[in-house]
């Protein structure tokens, strides 16, 4: 039976993620989701979602403080292709650096700058907050069965800005556009919650469940 380790480093509440995977796994026949912290559990995994909420710097240093979990991660994730999906700051993190509160080194697996969000309408308030449409910019196996329009819930003050566009799969716009979905090779990241973002949120995660990159 295909495993799913859900990390928890302390930096969120997982019982929200950890049902809407489960659902979906049963759904589909994704096998068992299992919440850890322990680096062993990772690297036995045939898919990792990393979540994380709150500000960039804290996270990393959560990740980092569990002693050998980041580093089962890289081994999955880098040298082993095991399937990975970042949830809104665990997404941010895939990133080269983030900009928020202090300069901050991230995984540097998806090249980019994690930068606060500055709308062009100074009416639109910091964080970008609530539901927002979602629009794709390219195909790809985890979109399958959404399309542009389909709503997702965001809670966030920076947005990642990729460097290379091919890297970027859908954004929403807010005053100009925010990254909302971003993939490479076997990694794939939601700045939104997929979690509570109903029924394109939930798609997304059975795609996630189904995907051999």
């Amino acid at each position: 039976m295909p495993l799913t380790a859900l990390v928890d480093y302390d930096s969120g509440n997982l019982h929200s993620a950890e049902k809407a995977f489960q659902r979906m796994a049963g759904e589909v026949g994704g096998g068992e989701i299992l919440v850890t912290s322990r680096p062993e559990d990772v690297a036995r995994a045939d898919r990792i979602v990393l979540p994380g909420d709150g500000a960039f710097p804290a996270c990393r240093a959560a990740l980092g403080s569990y002693g050998g979990l980041f580093e089962a991660i890289e081994d999955a994730v880098i040298r082993r292709a095991r399937p990975f999906m970042g949830i809104c700051v665990g997404m941010q993190m895939l990133a080269s650096r983030g900009h928020e509160y202090r300069l901050t080194e991230g995984f540097g697996w998806i090249p980019g700058d994690v930068v606060r969000i500055e709308p062009s309408d100074s009416s639109l308030k910091v964080p970008h907050m609530g539901w927002n449409d979602l629009v794709i910019d390219q195909p790809h196996p985890v979109l399958e069965g959404l399309r542009t329009g389909d709503h997702a819930y965001f809670v966030h003050s920076y947005h990642f800005r990729v460097d290379d566009p091919a890297h970027r799969l859908a954004f929403c716009d807010y005053g100009g556009p925010i990254t909302a979905i971003v993939a490479r090779n076997n990694i794939v990241g939601t700045q939104f919650h997929p979690e509570k973002s109903q029924t394109a949120g939930l798609r997304l995660i059975a795609n996630f469940l189904r995907w051999n990159p």
